[in-house]
């Protein structure tokens, strides 16, 4: 059964991607591999732009980070231009076969992704009541947010190029990392904050409970996203479950 909206208790919508919006297997076997492949190139194309420029010098700061948490990352080097490529490229693998929510990582896949979608490789796939629901919510008013691990270049792109065409005008406000770890109140009370929406009339969507958890905590109204893909929920957890969007 698909829980209903109370419209004089919910003013805004904020959206998991993964698992909730998009399949579990879109993001990871598509996106991530379309990454992997192409770093070393496109670091090689895009070395002196202000702006991959900045991405490396955040993932020196991660990679001193890890170094210090005793983590054993791949070593860096700086002393030739294609040392530093090949160096931070075996670090970016690293960090990818570990899933990180690396904010460096995440800001140069987005990059890399651009050029997918540019170029037509990459088109993104949601589910099918995602497109109906967002253009329902709007017409009722509602707040649509976005909060992903990817940048919120990634998320741009990914609602710019989907199967149901360009929905970024659905789309009030997106969140990445930069604002906090999905995983921590303080992230979900910074974007009621940012939103201007008491956190108690914003109902977050997430097939992952540790983010739903920190949510509730600070004070949101929350669904557990049952998707085709994700993993079973857990048989001890606090929120309603929500398989779809249809009449939600």
């Amino acid at each position: 059964m698909t829980p209903s909206l109370k419209a004089a208790d919910t003013a805004a919508i904020l959206l998991d991607i993964e698992g909730t919006i998009t399949p579990i297997a879109f993001v990871h076997e598509m996106l991530f591999p379309y990454a992997r492949e192409r770093v070393r190139q496109f670091l090689s194309s895009h070395h002196n732009s202000t702006e991959v420029m900045a991405d490396i010098a955040t993932l020196h700061r991660e990679h001193h980070a890890d170094l210090l948490q005793n983590l054993e990352p791949p070593s860096l080097f700086e002393q030739t231009r294609e040392e530093e490529i090949d160096s931070i490229t075996a670090y970016v693998h690293w960090l990818i076969d570990r899933d990180r929510k690396s904010t460096g990582l995440k800001s140069l896949q987005g990059k890399i992704w651009k050029e997918g979608y540019a170029d037509g490789t990459l088109k993104a796939s949601l589910f099918d009541d995602v497109a109906p629901a967002l253009r329902r919510w709007q017409r009722a008013n509602l707040r649509i947010g976005i909060f992903s691990s990817g940048s919120v270049l990634a998320q741009q792109l990914l609602l710019a190029h989907t199967n149901a065409g360009d929905l970024t005008d659905l789309i009030d406000a997106y969140f990445d990392t930069t604002t906090g770890p999905k995983t921590a109140v303080e992230s979900y009370r910074n974007i009621a904050a940012a939103l201007g929406i008491p956190a108690r009339s914003i109902l977050f969507v997430s097939d992952v409970v540790g983010e739903l958890d920190a949510a509730g905590a600070a004070e949101m109204q929350t669904l557990l996203s049952v998707r085709p893909g994700n993993q079973p929920p857990p048989a001890q957890q606090n929120h309603q479950i929500v398989e779809d969007f249809d009449g939600l």
